[in-house]
């Protein structure tokens, strides 16, 4: 089918089902709906005539124009009979047990139409931040949906009004917009449902608080259980994360970010943000840990965690340090690994932004990352890299370095985003010495996702792994520990060999990208300065880029 993928941005979801969509034969296009501006979106579907329209994420109402000529289905974040553009964040905040997503017909009322699918899942006992909820299970939910409406559209079958389906998940309906006061921490409250209020707030609108009688919004949560102070006084500090006394227990956050009266300031490690000068040294809850190391027989397993999936400068030499640790101990294997939400992203785009000299904070934050990855490429111990979530950029090159490189079924891959940098990380010699020359060139050129199962396809990535996070850790160790044995050690090995026998030394591709990258920072000769600072704000794109149109 030619199908449209009407959305507000290219995002997560939004790639993960081009991405499914373009796999299954189908030509594929992508719109990107202006705000406020119906005539110019009528006339760009009407010239595109699609036989399907998608909007798995869009945050205003389809002109009826467009739904009343195109089949249009939107993918919505609730259950059945749910309806608002706060659900998730409801979902959260309310401590559902199970949420849901739905796919129905775009009508005049938001989230109102005949419903084509529903799918459940269970809501993480621990909450974790929206982005993580909406990436994770949310994704996984809206792809059942997906497939089910193509399903329906190539059988000729026809949503069903909302009453006409079993009641899936009680007490939904239509729930109200959540603004920020609407999260404001009270720190008389236990760490733990202060905890679930930073997550419900996740990416926007933050979590207001107030802190010695300054105002910040809180990000990327934790809590332990032990009581150290006054409610609302910063109590401790490791790292980049900082302590705040609750009313019941010790509540962690990551990021932070100051508040004014209009606008929110740039998130930022909270370390950095908050007022810790006499906050005493207490070691962080394992959940915000940078890494974890473990060690099972022979194999090494090393969790990198990095919120949102960007590294800065101290981060990415903290982790190379890790890594050289790990590197240390008499295993055979070692497993670098992300998280079951995050891997990584690369440079950290939002600390270079609000640097005070943003171009000398790249340059240091891509020396960095690249000693990461040379750790990685030049390691004596057999290396492998899972891919345990979404990754872009650098954090894609990264994981090429390995030896192995896995990822997990339904993960998405940007080798490159266009921001107007060369790129480094290797990965002059990580892509082209897995996909050949020729196919590192497109991908590097097209700057466009790839799905695990593409990668795989292309060479890019070895194995694919289940998606349910309890079967891909069982996987992983099984696939780690069959490397141990001599009839895939020794291959592994001998394969290592040759790759790097075909390669100058190391040091020659970092010297080519850091050439290329010091004059596209430095010089800006592609406006990396402007499509940088275009990112970090999320500003509305002017019009759809032409390579992802049809």
């Amino acid at each position: 089918m030619r199908i449209l993928l009407l959305v507000s941005a290219f995002n997560g979801l939004t790639q993960r089902v081009w991405c499914d969509l373009k796999e299954g034969g189908h030509d594929v296009g992508v719109v990107l709906a202006p705000v406020h501006d119906d005539s110019s979106l009528v006339a760009a579907v009407d010239a595109i005539a699609p036989d399907l329209i998608l909007c798995p994420f869009l945050k205003h109402r389809v002109p009826e124009p467009v739904w009343g000529r195109y089949p249009t289905v939107v993918i919505h974040p609730g259950p059945l009979g749910d309806r608002g553009p706060s659900s998730l964040d409801h979902a959260t905040l309310d401590g559902r047990d199970r949420w849901g997503v739905t796919a129905l017909s775009a009508v005049e009322a938001m989230d109102a139409g005949p419903v084509w699918a529903t799918e459940t899942f269970p809501m993480p006992e621990v909450p974790i931040a929206k982005s993580s909820l909406y990436n994770g299970p949310v994704a996984d939910a809206a792809m059942v949906c997906v497939e089910e409406v193509l399903r329906m559209v190539e059988a000729g079958e026809a949503p069903l009004a909302v009453e006409e389906w079993p009641v899936s998940v009680e007490g939904t309906g239509e729930l109200p917009l959540l603004r920020r006061q609407a999260f404001e921490i009270d720190w008389a409250a236990p760490a733990i449902e202060i905890a679930r209020r930073i997550a419900a707030a996740d990416g926007a609108p933050g979590a207001p608080a107030n802190i010695d009688g300054k105002a910040y919004c809180l990000f990327d949560a934790a809590t332990t259980s032990e009581n150290h102070g006054a409610p609302g006084t910063v109590v401790g500090c490791d790292t980049d994360s900082v302590a705040i006394a609750t009313g019941e227990g010790t509540l962690w956050v990551g990021y932070a970010a100051t508040l004014g009266d209009k606008k929110r300031g740039p998130k930022l490690p909270a370390a950095w943000v908050l007022e810790t000068d006499h906050a005493p040294y207490r070691p962080m809850p394992e959940a915000l840990a940078e890494t974890t190391y473990e060690r099972d027989g022979d194999v090494g397993y090393l969790t990198i965690r990095s919120y949102s999936g960007a590294m800065h400068t101290q981060q990415c030499r903290r982790l190379t340090d890790a890594v050289r640790k790990a590197l240390v101990e008499d295993t055979m294997v070692l497993v670098v690994r992300g998280t079951e939400h995050a891997f990584s992203n690369g440079i950290h785009l939002g600390v270079i932004e609000a640097a005070p000299d943003p171009a000398a904070e790249a340059w240091d934050n891509i020396r960095a990352i690249d000693e990461l990855c040379l750790a990685i490429a030049e390691a004596e111990q057999l290396t492998i890299a899972a891919f345990t979530a979404n990754a872009g950029a650098g954090g894609v090159m990264a994981g090429l370095c390995a030896d192995v490189t896995v990822a997990r079924s339904g993960v998405v891959l940007n080798p490159y985003y266009d921001m107007g940098i060369f790129g480094s990380e290797l990965h002059t010699w990580g892509l082209p010495s897995r996909v050949g020359e020729e196919k590192a060139d497109e991908l590097l050129g097209a700057k466009l996702p790839i799905s695990a199962a593409e990668a795989h396809r292309i060479g890019m990535i070895s194995e694919v792994g289940p998606r349910d996070a309890a079967e891909l850790e069982a996987w992983l160790r099984s696939l780690a520990q069959g490397y141990t044995e001599p009839e895939a050690y020794v291959p592994a090995l001998a394969a290592r060999e040759s790759r790097r026998a075909c390669a100058m030394p190391m040091s020659y591709y970092q010297s080519i990208e850091l050439a290329e990258m010091a004059r596209d920072i430095f010089e800006d000769r592609y406006g990396f300065a402007a499509k940088r600072k275009a990112f970090v704000t999320k500003a509305a794109p002017s019009e759809t880029p032409a390579k992802i149109l049809f």
